[in-house]
């Protein structure tokens, strides 16, 4: 399968934006975050978009983001945790480029989770592992999945190039 294009998705604090980063570089590809250019585009934090007007306006946010990212090329993409979880976002990767699943167990993600209130789906903890297993069924949906558990990023890159070698 060869491809211009990587959308890295999987859960809040699975590493995909620091991992798009890395693996831009190493492919000399541009990085490109959802939730960067939501904020960019709001000109408000995801906790400041989600506090004021909801989880529905800030879903709507990202698939417009989606949109103007999708006639990129040479581009890895770092979604947001929900965004592979909407069918129509998740068709529209699925059809543009390789989908990268990078798969981390609930007890790193905790681990990882910063407590300053800056991921609002965070904040009740039952919740958040229902979430987590809820969308777990849309990342296993995903072209490739890359078992992140205890890896750190650059560790990361190299098992997504070696399971993508020869398709770049």
């Amino acid at each position: 399968m060869k491809t211009d294009k990587l959308y890295l998705v999987g859960f809040m604090s699975a590493g995909k934006t620091s991992a798009a980063r890395l693996l831009a570089t190493r492919l000399a590809w541009q990085a490109e975050d959802i939730d960067e250019l939501i904020e960019a585009r709001e000109r408000l934090t995801v906790t400041e978009i989600f506090t004021r007007f909801g989880e529905p306006y800030f879903r709507s946010a990202e698939r417009d983001i989606l949109r103007v990212l999708l006639p990129l090329r040479r581009t890895v993409v770092a979604t947001g945790g929900g965004t592979f979880v909407d069918a129509d976002n998740r068709a529209a990767i699925n059809r543009d480029g390789v989908s990268i699943w990078l798969d981390v167990p609930f007890a790193d993600i905790l681990a990882r989770l910063p407590a300053d209130g800056r991921r609002p789906l965070a904040a009740d903890l039952s919740h958040l592992e229902r979430l987590y297993h809820l969308r777990r069924t849309a990342y296993e949906q995903a072209h490739l999945r890359i078992d992140a558990a205890g890896a750190a990023i650059p560790e990361i890159v190299e098992n997504i190039l070696h399971a993508l070698s020869g398709s770049l």
